[in-house]
């Protein structure tokens, strides 16, 4: 490597800053220090190279790496607890907030961190709000070695662990307040020192006096310049820099405009400029964003999940079993964890063996054995009997919610609007300053006296954000309204997807049946009493339907401890209790042999030891309003039953959904699985709705899924969204109000393109100040989301009044 003089402006190949006189060469490429060196080798090393195909000169300038002790906190174990998301066996889980993340290379790069170290396992980009989720194996990589790894190619992690986030919120509030009283107190200032002009007496004034007005009206401008306006003009250039367009750029070229205009008249004596206009400009467009931040905030759909997530869970309280919400869960409360029910917060197991699930946090499937006295992390679900924990943390929802939404399919986070308003969004820009262009040029040749105002007017009024958010906040205020009303949507996009739904797939047990209300008939029982208690012990392991109605139905006030125990997807249970082998379950399951008398019920077997004991049908009651969704959604829809267990009431739901050949039983979770993934491969638009019991694949495989919750729920991450069983009779409603949602979004559209079209037809022909054109440009926006916001919730009202 060598250095070489130049005298010629060479661009930096990471950065894309001005290397100076003496850039640093190293294989032909020019770099502007040894830092952007150092990160080109470290991303050419890994084979990460298209990194500077994406975008043209994507890096941010660095100094060299070496970073002694700076990181050194984080070896830290107390630190370390405070950090990390998740620390189980060798697997740890981060999310850090990195401020350099602004563009398309930043992402690829950043989720593509286990190339350049094998003990990250996988990393995924939350791009606006700049975080980066990482899950790395603490024995091959530290937290502290992974952050000096981002730290070398320039994302660095913000760390602060005092500082909270509506700290962060109200920092940043209070500069652009400060940006607006410096924009407001020059404003004023300088339309004072403008006031001879407007009273058309300036060329009475002394020159001096005229010559001194203009040069304080100079100074004043400055601030608001290189302070109040610096927002806008920092990220068009830095997106510019990168070969990128953003709606700032338009509004950049307008501030440079008038500014440089009016120092040139001032400093030559040809005129007093437009100050007065340019600090007013800026004055009311901070002004604007102000607005637009405290009614997206009013208006906002982000809900508090601490106040309703559909989760339930176990707490138990002197013996005895109580199902609470999640966020009622205190510090210190014991919580019965159930095979396949989620952890809801970190804690200790104080009774009982985990067989614990972190793929909901990890992504890793393998099953991590956890004994009495353990530490349990939220997020992690048990595979095995039921266990017995202490919660050392109170719930953190939003981190339940984002593991919700990091477990979205590529193939379901597309959404058909909003590719066609990214491409939009992506031209509108250039056609704006295209346009700004042409009427410069026309008023030049046929007014120069307006050829700025007029260009500058065109610049600011343009404006796609209303088209950008008219979207997220009409389905946001839907998603919000069917929170409240016990139908709980993953994110926004669901909306879309659900108003395209052309086929409905209904699992059996636990979905179109209730959990609560069983009558079961005993048809043999030869259990002895401390039998009983083993098999209400058993059954009280299983969250699936059957076991608790049996479980309920078995009463008793004592529970045996249960070992070995194992849950088979539609066939049963077993475990050995107190030296009993049991099993519990269909006759294929418990008996070996298929049940060759006709049933018209569920049915559960029970053997001992081997010897076959008891036989009990269970009735289910199908959900209150179950035979008029059907009937309504098969008006428009293709109805489909899928069941794991037997065909006994065939002939009862043929007669409500009507066709036979679409009514399958004795399903396995697969075959359900594989049954959604034909209809789709059939050009089916599939909503799945069904508990995630045994049909988790199915939730997934589908274009929606809908899992229903009762009392205690097993929260399924394949689900895209959670109905809770009392809305069941409003699902028609909810489906159809997606269409309304849809509609209002193309409405809003309507208006946006008319504002448009009618600003800019007053800005080219003039008619139009900046001024006029800064408070008109974040009106819009306000009054586009304000109209799809109440709208929607107006509609809503109107629909489910009853």
């Amino acid at each position: 490597m060598k250095d070489t003089a130049t005298t010629s402006t060479i661009k930096c190949i990471h950065c894309g800053d001005d290397c100076g006189r003496y850039p640093v060469v190293w294989d032909e490429k020019n770099f502007c220090c040894q830092g952007c060196l150092t990160v080109y080798q470290l991303l050419n090393q890994n084979k990460l190279n298209q990194y500077y195909t994406i975008v043209d000169t994507p890096g941010i300038r660095t100094e060299s790496h070496d970073y002694g002790n700076k990181y050194a906190f984080l070896d830290n174990d107390e630190i370390k607890t405070q950090i990390l998301d998740f620390s189980q066996g060798e697997i740890s889980k981060v999310t850090l907030f990195i401020p350099s993340i602004h563009c398309s290379s930043c992402i690829w790069l950043l989720e593509n961190l286990h190339i350049m170290d094998a003990g990250i396992k996988n990393s995924l980009v939350h791009f606006t709000k700049k975080e980066v989720s990482i899950t790395f194996n603490h024995d091959q990589i530290s937290l502290r070695r992974l952050v000096e790894l981002l730290a070398s190619v320039h994302y660095i992690p913000q760390i602060n662990l005092q500082k909270t986030q509506a700290e962060s919120k109200r920092a940043s509030n209070t500069r652009l307040i400060a940006k607006i009283g410096v924009a407001g107190f020059a404003f004023g200032n300088i339309m004072l020192l403008s006031m001879p002009e407007y009273l058309s007496f300036r060329d009475d004034l002394d020159s001096n006096f005229q010559n001194f007005f203009g040069w304080v009206s100079v100074l004043l401008s400055l601030p608001v310049l290189l302070f109040s306006s610096s927002e806008y003009l920092l990220s068009a250039w830095k997106n510019l820099r990168h070969g990128m367009v953003n709606i700032d750029l338009p509004i950049s070229i307008g501030i440079v405009a008038l500014a440089g205009q009016s120092y040139f008249e001032i400093f030559s004596g040809t005129g007093t400029g437009y100050l007065d206009s340019l600090a007013g400009f800026i004055f009311f467009l901070l002004i604007g964003k102000w607005y637009q931040n405290q009614t997206y905030q009013s208006l906002a759909f982000d809900r508090d999940y601490t106040s309703y997530f559909p989760v339930a869970v176990t707490v138990l309280e002197h013996g005895a079993e109580k199902s609470v919400p999640l966020h009622s869960i205190k510090t210190g409360d014991r919580l019965l964890i159930r095979n396949h029910e989620l952890i809801p917060a970190d804690g200790k197991i104080v009774k009982g063996q985990g067989n614990i699930d972190y793929s909901f946090v990890t992504g890793e499937s393998l099953p991590v054995a956890r004994n009495e006295g353990d530490d349990l992390f939220a997020g992690g679900r048990q595979i095995g009997s039921a266990l017995e924990m202490e919660v050392h943390k109170e719930v953190s929802q939003s981190q339940l919610t984002q593991l919700w939404n990091e477990n979205t399919s590529t193939e379901k986070s597309t959404s058909r609007i909003r590719s066609l308003i990214d491409r939009l969004s992506r031209n509108f820009t250039v056609s704006v300053l295209i346009i700004a262009l042409l009427t410069a040029i026309y008023w030049y040749i046929v007014d120069p006296s307006i050829a700025l105002m007029a260009f500058t007017s065109v610049l600011i009024v343009a404006c796609p954000c209303a088209i950008a958010l008219s979207m997220p906040f009409s389905f946001g205020a839907a998603m919000r309204f069917f929170g409240f009303n016990g139908f709980y949507l993953k994110n926004t996009d669901v909306v879309e997807r659900l108003s395209h739904v052309d086929t409905v797939v209904f699992d059996k047990t636990g979905t179109i049946t209730s959990n609560d209300r069983h009558e079961v008939t005993v048809l043999m029982d030869n259990l002895s009493e401390a039998e009983r208690i083993a098999v209400r012990s058993l059954a009280r392991q299983s969250a699936h339907p059957l076991s608790k109605a049996l479980f309920e139905w078995l009463q008793s006030e004592s529970n045996a401890n249960v070992m070995d125990y194992m849950e088979i997807p539609s066939s049963g249970i077993k475990g050995v209790v107190d030296g009993m082998a049991i099993r519990l379950g269909s006759a294929a399951f418990v008996l070996q042999q298929h049940e060759e008398e006709e049933v018209f019920d569920s049915q559960i077997y029970i053997s001992i030891n081997g010897e076959f004991k008891a036989r009990y049908a269970i009735r289910n009651s199908y959900r209150k309003g179950m035979e008029q969704i059907v009937m309504a959604l098969g008006r428009d829809k293709e109805l489909h039953l899928i069941s794991g267990d037997n065909d006994a009431e065939r002939p009862h739901l043929t007669k409500i959904f009507g066709n036979e050949n679409r009514l399958h039983f004795n399903m396995s979770p697969q075959q359900k699985l594989e049954y959604v993934a034909r209809l789709k491969a059939a050009g089916r638009h599939v909503l799945m709705i069904g508990d995630g019991l045994n049909d988790a694949g199915a939730l997934n495989t589908s274009h929606v899924g809908i899992s229903i919750a009762d009392d205690i729920y097993q929260f399924s991450p394949a689900c895209d969204a959670i109905l809770e069983a009392v809305r069941f009779d409003q699902l028609e409603q909810f489906i159809r109000f997606t269409h309304t949602s849809l509609n209002i979004v193309k409405v809003s559209y309507g208006i946006s393109i008319l504002y448009n079209l009618v600003g800019l037809a007053f800005a080219v022909q003039g008619l139009l100040s900046p001024i006029i054109a800064a408070i008109l440009m974040p009106l819009s926006s306000v009054t586009v989301v304000s109209f799809v916001t109440f709208t929607t919730r107006w509609a809503a009202k109107m629909r489910f009044k009853d």
